[in-house]
């Protein structure tokens, strides 16, 4: 059991993202009128709208199959990134990046089995600049990919030249 304690721990990590994004999900779908924007400060609104599309809404035109295929790809890639956790245990930095994308993932992908498509409702803008509507899920997946960049930038950096 000891051996497992590091895997687990991670496993929290991912299922208290999995948690905070599904809560303000609900949260949004309690309180938003879907495409009202409820201004919460000068750059940041409440818009609460369903992306049935990948990220930037990529595929959200198409005729329903991405629904289908962007659950089977959360799917499998959190399959992997569960072995890859299990493999890295080792490496603090990447284990956190993991959780995060590992619980953003089935955030999204429960949203996709429920809805048919992912709950946003954060509106970043400037003026009439709007970045695209995103959620805790994503926000998640991103800082767990910045996290594996920096991370692998150090290593890179961490060498001297003589071994590479």
């Amino acid at each position: 059991m000891a051996t497992n304690l590091p895997f687990l721990r991670y496993l929290a990590i991912a299922v208290m993202t999995l948690l905070l994004d599904q809560l303000s999900k609900w949260a949004a779908l309690s309180n938003l009128q879907i495409g009202a924007p409820e201004e919460v400060l000068p750059f940041l609104n409440w818009l609460l709208i369903f992306n049935p599309g990948a990220a930037f809404s990529f595929l959200a035109q198409s005729s329903g199959w991405q629904r289908w295929f962007f659950t089977i790809l959360g799917l499998v890639a959190s399959a992997y990134i569960l072995w890859l956790l299990r493999r890295s245990l080792g490496d603090k930095m990447l284990c956190w990046a993991l959780s995060l994308i590992l619980g953003g993932a089935v955030g999204n992908v429960l949203d996709r089995l429920m809805y048919g498509a992912v709950v946003d409702f954060i509106d970043l803008h400037y003026a009439d600049w709007h970045w695209p509507a995103f959620n805790i899920a994503d926000s998640a997946i991103c800082i767990g990919a910045g996290l594996i960049i920096w991370g692998e930038l150090r290593k890179s950096f961490g060498k001297s030249s003589q071994s590479l």
